[in-house]
């Protein structure tokens, strides 16, 4: 019964940053992935940002150098930093996770979101 749960949206000016957070509860034995995506009103959901079991990342070109994906396994939580915020980067934030929680599954598990507006 595992649950991503999502915090620190909100409204902040162009330039600003935020951290949101992803909280995980429940048994989880293996992480093979966990990242972020966004969606923004009358678009399809994009990656953001992603980190692997095997230390590689990936970032959307228009957040590198911007915004840092980052983990605290004994807190079971995954972060993800947006420093120099952009209007454009305006949307729900969504906590996504790779997880093995028993012998037989695997299943790929996402958070109920979090808003993020960016006012110019």
């Amino acid at each position: 019964q595992v649950r991503l749960v999502e915090s620190g949206g909100g409204l902040v000016q162009a330039g600003g940053s935020l951290r949101l957070s992803c909280a995980a509860s429940g048994r989880v034995f293996l992480t093979y992935a966990v990242g972020w995506y966004r969606q923004a009103p009358g678009q399809q959901r994009e990656l953001v940002a992603r980190t692997t079991s095997g230390g590689s990342t990936n970032y959307a070109d228009s957040v590198k150098g911007r915004f840092t994906i980052s983990r605290d396994n004994a807190k079971n939580t995954v972060y993800l930093q947006m420093n120099s915020l952009k209007p454009e980067d305006t949307a729900v934030y969504y906590c996504n996770a790779d997880l093995r929680t028993s012998l037989q599954a695997r299943n790929d598990y996402w958070g109920q979101g979090t808003q993020v507006t960016v006012s110019s």
